[in-house]
C-alpha cells in the first residue's frame, strides 16, 4: 500500500494547492459587504460583534491579521486568505473522503497492493468531486472573505475524515484518541458556528457500522436514535447547561456573598475542572468504584449537560437514570464512560473559549454588541434572543393575534405565559456602589389565539401573510379566533380569522422552503445558475438552469430571450449542462448498490447531506422574501452530494465496464487485461472534464480581485459628513462597512456612526454615550435608568388633539420621568407626537451648519409630527433616543452635525424631512423648511457641499481603474446605484439652480450650475461605467434629460443629442425585456416582479413619449421595435389600459 498512500497523499496535496491558488488569485482585497466588515474587525481588536458570537475564529483572525506587519489596509486581506486556505484545507480533506469511500468498496481489506485500474477509479473519483466542490458556487463564495462559513466547512470535513481515520484503525488500543479528537473539534466549531453539531448523526452511524458485525435496519434506526440524542445533550443540555450552572455560581458569589462580578463565574471553572479530572482520574486508575461512580455523577451533573429546558424535572430525571447505571449496573462499562467524560471535558475546553466574550466585552470595546460581560447577559447573547422564536412542530399561523385579557376596571392587559426570572446587572447610578444582579422581569411569551394553531406550522408570520398567498394560492379556511378573554381565561369576544390548511401549509414548505430556498440553491451548484440577481420566485432572477433548452424554457420561458443583463452579459450566468449533477446521482447509485458496506456507506453520506441540508430547512423555517440569499448555509449539504459526484467516476467506470462485457458477451472484464483500463481511463478524464467545465463558468463571477467597494463606499458615507458627526445608519451594508472604515483603517474616528435597528436596545444606547477613539460620546438627556430593563421599549402617542407643538426636550422629560404617565395596558406615554425643536439660528451659522446667507430662511423651530414616522401609534426606544440625540445637539448648539445616511428608509426620518439636504452619502438636519419635499418627497441638496464631497472625497471601489474588469455582484450592483443616486440627485439639484439663475439673468452661475452639472455627469460615467454596472431603473432616463436640459439651456447641440442617444439607448435596451415579457405564458407572467409589469406595461411607452419629446422619431424607432420582435400593437394596449386605469 505503500504507492497508494504515496499517490494519495500526493494527489491530495495537489487538491490543496489548486485550492488554494484559485482562492488566493480570486481573493477579496478588503472587506466585503454584509457581515465580514463586522467580522474582520472583530478579528482586528478582539471586539464582539452580533449573537450568538464566534470567538475561535475571532482569535484565529487574530493570528492571520499579524501577517499584515501593521499596514491596516491589509488587514482585511489577511483575514480573508485565512478563509481561502480554510477553504484550501476542506478540499484536501474532502478528496482523502472520497478516496476513502472508493477504496473501501473496490479493494480488499486484506490487499497489499492497488491495480492501476483501481488506483484510477480511486483517484479520478478524489480529483472529481474535490475539484467540483472546489469550483462550486456556493462553497467558492464563502471561500474569498472573511466570514465564519469557510472555517465551519473546514471543521465539519475535519471531523468527518477524522472518523474515517478512525474506522480504519478501530481495532487499536489508542483509537479512541480519535473519538477525543472529534469531540474536542465539536467543542471548538460549536464556537464558530453551531452547523458541525450536525455531523453527528453521520459519525455515530460509521462507529455502529464498523463495531457492529451483524448490522440491521434496526441497529441503524437505534444508532440515528443515540445520535438524536447526542446532540440534544449538547445543543440543549451542554450549550445552553454551562451557562445555566454558571449564573447559580454566579447570583450566590455576587449577591449573597458580595464578590464582584463575574467572580462566580470564575469559582465554578475551577471547580468544574477540578470535579473533571479527579473523574478521569478515577476512570483511569480504577481502583475505587464509589470514586468513579461520585465523580462521573459529579461531573456529568456540574457539566449542565443534563439541563435542558427551563424545568427542573428533566435534570433532575437524566441525573437519577446516570446514578441508576452507575450503581445499579452489573459491571461499568469504564472505556465508554472514559470516552463520554474526557469527551464532555474536551468540549467544554472548546466551548470555554467563550471568555473571551466575557473579558473584551467588560474591557468595553466600541463594537460591543449585546454587551455580554455577565453570564446572564451572555446566555441571552448565546440563544440569540433579540432574533425571536419562531415555532417549529406546533404553534401560531400567520393571522393569530396576541389575546388580551379585561380586568376589573375594564383595562386589556396582554396574556403571557411566564418562564423562569431574568436577571441584569443593577443600573448604577454611580460606579462606587456594590456589583449585584437584580430581577428585571420573567421570560415570558406572548399567548396567542389558540384557533389559529397548527401542526407543523410553517406560515407562520403575520408580516409575511401577502407573500404566503402569493407562494400557495391559499384560500384557508374561515375561524373565529379568540381575542379577548376573562380573568378566568373565559373567551368574551372573537373575531373572523383565516386558517391555511395543512395542505397550503405543506405546500409552502415544500414549493418556498424546501424547493426555493433549498433545491433551487442545490442546482445553482451541480446544474447551472440563471444568474446573479436574488430570486423570490420570478421566472427571470435567480433560478437554477441546466443550458438545456427543453429543460430550463417550459419552467422559464425562452432563455434565448432573456434581457443580456439578466443572461449571458450577467456573469453569474452559469451553465453546467447537468454534468455534475448526473455524476453525482450515478455515484450514489453505484454507492448504495455496491454491497453491504455500499449501503451502510450511502446511509452514512446521506444523513450528513440530510442533516446539513434539509434538516437546516426544517430548523430555520424561513418566511418569503429573504433580504439575501441564503445558499452559504447549505454548504455541508453540497459538500456531502460532491462525495456522490466524485464517486461518479467509479460507477461510470462500472457502466462502461458493463457494457464493454456485453459487447464481448461477458459480463466481465479482466482487471489484469489492459483493456480494462479503458473504462477507467475514460471515466477518470469525464471526472476531470466536469470540474473543468465548471470553472470556465464560475471563475468570473467569483473572481473579487481588484474590487474594494466595501470599504471605499463606506467611506464615501463617512466623507459626507463634517467633523465630529453623528450619522443614523440602519442596515448592514450602510453600518458595517462604515464599523470597518473607522475600526480597521482609522477612517474618521471622528464620527459616532448610529446603528437605528441597535439602538432600539438599551445596551447599544449606553454604547453611544461613551467616547471611541476621537468620538465625544453622543449627549442626550436620558440616563441609563430611564430606558434600563427594557423600560422604554416602546412609548405611545397621548394625543388630545393639540395642534401647538411642545418642546421635544419637554416631552422627552416627561417620558423618562419615573411618574411618567402610563397608557391602560400600563406601557408609557409621550405628551404628544406633535413635537419642536427650537433653532438658535445664530448658533447653527457659528457651526457652519448654514451660511450667513442661509440665516435668513431659517426656522426658529424644527416642527414635525412623530406621528408621520415609522409608528403612527408611538415610538421605539430607537426612535426615541434618535429624537433626544438630535434635540440635545442642537440645543448644545449644533455641537453635533447629525445626519441620515442616504439608504435609511423614509420611515426612520422622524418626520423631519423637509428639514434635510442632501451632502453626498448623507442627509444632514438643517433648520431649512423646503416645501417641495412635502409635495413630491424629493430631498433638498447642498449642491456646494455635495459636488465638493463627490469630486473630492469619494472613492470608487476600483471602478475606476481604466480597463477593469472586476466582478461586482447584486449587492455591490445596488450599492454603485446608490452613489449614482447621489451623484444624479446633486446633478438635478445643480440643473434647477442654473434654471432659476437663468430666469434672474444671472448668466455667471447658471454657466457655473450647468458646468458642475456636466461634471458629475461625465465623473458619474468614467469613474462607475456601465459596463461594470449597468444603470438602475430610471437612472438612463434621468441622465438623458439631464444631457438634454443642460444642451438646450446652453446652446449645445451635442449635449442634447447626446440626450436623445442616450434615451434611445435606454428604450432598445428594456426593448429586450419586452421581448421576454412576451413570451412568457400567464403563470409566468404573473410571476413577474410588479417592477418588470410597470416595465412592459408603461416604462418603455414612457421613454418613448420622452424620445418624442427630445426631438426624436418616435415613429420610426416604432417599426425598429416592431421589427426587432417587439409586439408594438401588445404596447399600445397595454398604455391604454393603463390610461384607462
Amino acid at each position: 500500500m505503500k504507492r497508494y498512500n504515496i499517490v494519495n497523499n500526493s494527489l491530495g496535496w495537489l487538491c490543496f494547492v489548486i485550492a488554494a491558488v484559485t482562492y488566493l488569485l480570486t481573493l477579496e482585497p478588503t472587506a466585503s459587504f454584509w457581515d465580514c466588515p463586522e467580522f474582520i474587525t472583530q478579528g482586528y481588536k478582539l471586539e464582539i460583534g452580533h449573537p450568538p458570537g464566534n470567538p475561535i475564529f475571532m482569535l484565529a483572525a487574530r493570528f492571520a491579521v499579524n501577517f499584515a506587519f501593521g499596514d491596516v489596509t491589509k488587514v482585511a486581506l489577511m483575514v480573508n486568505a485565512m478563509s481561502a486556505l480554510l477553504s484550501a484545507g476542506t478540499i484536501l480533506l474532502l478528496f482523502w473522503t472520497i478516496t476513502h469511500f472508493v477504496k473501501k468498496l473496490i479493494v480488499a481489506d486484506d490487499a497489499t497492493e492497488v491495480s492501476l485500474q483501481k488506483m484510477l477509479v480511486i483517484m479520478g473519483s478524489g480529483l472529481c468531486g474535490a475539484l467540483v466542490y472546489t469550483w462550486s458556487d456556493t462553497f467558492w463564495f464563502s471561500a474569498v472573505e472573511g466570514e465564519v462559513y469557510a472555517f465551519s466547512s473546514f471543521c465539519t470535513a475535519l471531523v468527518v475524515w477524522l472518523i474515517l481515520k478512525w474506522e480504519n484503525r478501530a481495532d487499536d488500543p489508542s483509537s479512541d484518541r480519535y473519538l477525543i479528537l472529534i469531540a474536542y473539534i465539536i467543542g471548538v466549531s460549536i464556537a464558530v458556528h453551531l452547523l458541525n453539531l450536525l455531523c453527528i448523526p453521520a459519525i455515530v452511524l460509521v462507529i455502529y457500522y464498523r463495531k457492529w458485525k451483524n448490522t440491521t435496519a434496526k441497529g441503524s434506526l437505534i444508532a440515528l436514535g443515540v445520535s438524536a440524542v447526542i446532540v440534544g445533550l449538547i445543543l440543549y443540555g451542554l450549550v445552553p447547561g454551562f451557562i445555566e450552572i454558571s449564573q447559580y455560581f454566579e447570583l450566590f458569589f455576587v449577591n449573597t456573598l458580595g464578590w464582584s462580578f463575574n467572580s462566580g463565574v470564575l469559582v465554578y471553572a475551577v471547580i468544574l475542572v477540578a470535579v473533571f479530572v479527579w473523574a478521569i482520574a478515577e476512570l483511569y486508575k480504577g481502583r475505587s468504584l464509589n470514586g468513579v461512580r461520585w465523580s462521573v455523577l459529579l461531573a456529568m451533573v456540574l457539566s449542565g449537560i443534563f439541563f435542558i429546558g427551563d424545568s427542573l424535572w428533566i435534570p433532575v430525571l437524566l441525573t437519577a437514570l446516570l446514578a441508576v447505571y452507575l450503581w445499579m449496573a452489573p459491571r461499568l462499562r469504564t472505556r465508554v464512560l472514559s470516552i463520554a467524560v474526557v469527551s464532555v471535558l474536551v468540549i467544554f475546553v472548546g466551548y470555554s473559549s467563550y471568555a473571551l466574550l466575557l473579558i473584551r466585552s467588560s474591557a468595553n470595546p466600541p463594537m460591543n454588541q449585546n454587551t455580554p460581560d455577565n453570564v446572564f447577559d451572555l446566555a441571552s447573547y448565546l440563544n440569540r434572543e433579540q432574533y425571536g422564536d419562531r415555532p417549529l412542530l406546533y404553534g401560531n399561523s400567520f393571522d393569530a393575534d396576541i389575546i388580551y385579557r379585561m380586568d376589573s376596571n375594564g383595562n386589556y392587559l396582554p396574556v403571557y405565559e411566564e418562564g423562569p426570572a431574568e436577571y441584569s446587572k443593577v443600573a448604577k447610578a454611580n460606579p462606587s456602589e456594590p456589583d449585584k444582579y437584580i430581577v428585571t422581569g420573567h421570560k415570558r411569551s406572548a399567548v396567542t389565539t389558540p384557533e389559529l394553531n397548527m401542526l407543523f406550522p410553517r406560515m407562520y408570520s403575520g408580516a409575511h401573510a401577502g407573500a404566503y398567498r402569493d407562494w400557495t394560492g391559499m384560500t384557508g379556511t374561515p375561524v373565529d379566533g379568540t381575542l379577548i378573554v376573562a380573568d378566568d381565561g373565559t373567551p368574551i369576544h372573537t373575531q373572523p380569522k383565516i386558517k391555511p390548511t395543512q395542505a397550503e401549509n405543506l405546500r409552502f414548505f415544500l414549493a418556498y422552503q424546501l424547493n426555493h430556498m433549498y433545491w433551487r440553491y442545490f442546482m445553482w451548484n451541480f446544474a447551472g445558475r440563471q444568474n446573479d440577481i436574488a430570486g423570490n420566485g420570478e421566472p427571470n432572477h435567480g433560478n437554477w438552469i441546466s443550458g438545456i433548452p427543453v429543460i430550463d424554457n417550459p419552467r422559464l420561458g425562452d432563455q434565448s430571450l432573456l434581457p443580456y443583463e439578466e443572461g449571458e452579459g450577467n456573469k453569474g450566468h452559469n451553465v453546467f449542462y447537468l454534468l455534475p449533477l448526473l455524476m453525482g446521482i450515478i455515484g450514489l447509485v453505484w454507492q448504495a448498490f455496491h454491497s453491504k458496506r455500499g449501503i451502510e456507506q450511502f446511509w452514512v453520506v446521506f444523513f450528513l447531506f440530510f442533516m446539513t441540508g434539509i434538516a437546516i430547512v426544517l430548523y430555520l423555517n424561513q418566511t418569503p422574501s429573504q433580504p439575501r440569499e441564503r445558499d452559504y448555509a447549505f454548504a455541508g449539504s453540497f459538500y456531502s452530494f460532491a462525495i456522490w459526484v466524485g464517486m461518479g467516476v467509479a460507477g461510470l467506470t462500472a457502466a462502461l465496464r458493463y457494457l464493454i462485457g456485453r459487447a464481448n458477451k461477458s459480463n466481465k472484464t479482466n482487471e489484469a487485461d489492459k483493456s480494462a483500463l479503458i473504462p477507467a481511463g475514460i471515466a477518470a478524464v469525464v471526472g476531470i472534464l466536469v470540474p473543468i467545465q465548471m470553472v470556465s463558468q464560475t471563475w468570473d463571477d467569483h473572481d473579487r480581485s481588484g474590487r474594494y467597494t466595501a470599504r471605499d463606499f463606506g467611506m464615501n458615507y463617512l466623507n459626507s459628513l463634517d467633523p465630529n458627526a453623528i450619522i443614523f445608519t440602519n442596515g448592514d451594508n450602510d453600518t458595517f462597512p462604515l464599523w470597518y472604515a473607522q475600526e480597521v483603517e482609522g477612517v474618521r474616528t471622528d464620527v459616532k456612526v448610529v446603528n437605528q435597528s441597535y439602538l432600539t436596545t438599551p445596551w447599544y444606547v449606553n454604547m453611544m454615550k461613551e467616547p471611541s477613539y476621537q468620538a465625544r460620546g453622543i449627549d442626550m438627556l436620558a440616563r441609563p435608568t430611564d430606558y434600563a430593563y427594557d423600560r422604554l421599549q416602546f412609548a405611545y402617542f397621548d394625543n388630545k388633539g393639540d395642534s401647538v407643538p411642545v418642546d421635544a426636550l419637554t416631552a422627552l422629560r416627561a417620558l423618562y420621568s419615573p411618574t411618567s404617565a402610563n397608557n391602560p395596558q400600563g406601557l408609557p406615554m409621550i405628551p404628544t407626537s406633535l413635537v419642536s425643536i427650537p433653532v438658535d439660528v445664530n448658533a447653527a451659522v457659528k457651526a457652519g451648519r448654514i451660511t450667513p446667507a442661509e440665516a435668513q430662511r431659517a426656522e426658529n423651530a424644527i416642527v414635525t409630527n412623530l406621528a408621520n414616522g415609522q409608528w403612527k401609534e408611538g415610538m421605539s426606544l430607537g426612535n426615541t433616543i434618535s429624537l433626544d440625540m438630535l434635540a440635545t445637539s442642537v440645543r448644545n448648539g449644533w455641537n453635533r452635525p447629525v445626519y441620515f445616511a442616504l439608504t435609511v428608509p423614509d420611515e426612520y426620518y422622524l418626520g423631519m424631512s423637509p428639514y434635510m439636504r442632501l451632502t453626498g452619502m448623507a442627509y444632514e438636519v438643517t433648520p431649512l423648511f423646503n416645501e417641495t419635499t412635502l409635495a413630491t418627497g424629493a430631498i433638498d441638496v447642498d449642491t456646494d457641499r455635495a459636488y465638493r464631497n463627490i469630486t473630492e472625497r469619494y472613492r470608487w471601489g476600483g471602478l475606476d481603474v481604466p480597463d477593469a474588469d472586476i466582478y461586482l455582484d447584486e449587492t455591490v450592483r445596488r450599492m454603485v446605484t446608490s452613489t449614482r443616486l447621489s451623484i444624479l440627485n446633486t446633478a438635478e439639484a445643480l440643473v434647477r439652480e442654473g434654471l432659476d439663475a437663468q430666469d434672474a439673468n444671472d448668466t455667471k452661475r447658471a454657466s457655473e450650475r450647468f458646468t458642475k452639472a456636466l461634471n458629475l455627469l461625465n465623473l458619474m460615467e468614467k469613474k462607475l461605467p456601465v459596463r461594470l454596472s449597468p444603470l438602475a431603473f430610471q437612472d438612463a432616463q434621468t441622465i438623458a434629460l439631464l444631457y438634454n436640459e443642460i444642451g438646450r439651456s446652453t446652446g449645445n447641440k451635442k449635449l442634447v443629442e447626446k440626450g436623445l442617444q442616450t434615451m434611445r439607448d435606454e428604450i432598445m435596451r428594456y426593448a429586450g425585456n419586452v421581448r421576454y415579457y412576451q413570451s412568457l405564458n400567464p403563470t409566468q407572467y404573473a410571476a413577474l416582479q410588479n417592477l418588470d409589469k410597470y416595465i412592459d406595461q408603461t416604462y418603455l411607452i414612457t421613454l418613448l413619449s420622452y424620445y418624442r419629446e427630445m426631438g426624436g422619431d418616435a415613429e420610426k424607432l416604432l417599426a425598429e421595435l416592431q421589427s426587432s420582435g417587439v409586439d408594438v400593437g401588445r404596447l399600445a394596449r397595454n398604455a391604454d389600459r393603463a390610461n384607462a386605469d
